[in-house]
């Protein structure tokens, strides 16, 4: 009985608060680096000497919640240590992450950082909107990016944002 009265009370008193007030702390970084990354590819070519490693023909690389499709792969390795430093992506790259998918001729993969720099006509998906620019800078776990047109005066960055009742609509179909 004193338990369910103690129960009763901690409830009464957690309803005080409006939602606003107690939130989940956002999410914190995460550091994919130190996860495995799996590739699967036609063939793959190492140079150890060069500390790189080439992937090609129709290439899956999976890292955590992050999947890179594209038609090469080359992976570069720290001197001293044997850690990834970076991975470039080729030729039909697709990029997705939970419901986002991002697509260009090349993009650059910094586990460490979170970073993704997509290039090549590129071009980011959520849902029913898209964004596309010369240049896309997305930051994973930040849930942002920067577009740019890279310096060209030519080139524009283009954004279609659909309401909310699109959005509903766009998914039901």
């Amino acid at each position: 009985m004193k338990l369910l009265l103690l129960f009763m009370m901690m409830a009464s008193v957690w309803c005080l608060f409006p939602a606003s007030e107690v939130t989940a702390a956002p999410p914190a970084y995460k550091d994919r680096s130190n996860q495995p990354i799996t590739i699967k590819s036609n063939e793959m070519s190492a140079d150890n000497k060069g500390k790189t490693a080439i992937f090609s023909g129709k290439v899956v690389a999976k890292q955590g919640d992050i999947t890179i499709f594209s038609d090469k792969l080359v992976v570069s390795y720290a001197d001293k240590t044997g850690e990834v430093q970076k991975v470039e992506a080729f030729g039909n790259v697709r990029i997705v992450q939970q419901n986002r998918t991002g697509f260009a001729d090349q993009a650059v993969y910094d586990s460490r950082n979170g970073r993704i720099v997509l290039t090549g006509t590129p071009r980011v998906v959520q849902g029913g909107d898209s964004i596309s620019g010369k240049v896309i800078t997305y930051y994973l776990d930040d849930e942002r990016s920067d577009v740019s047109s890279g310096g060209d005066p030519k080139a524009r960055v283009e954004a279609v944002i659909n309401p909310p009742a699109r959005k509903k609509d766009a998914g039901s179909h």
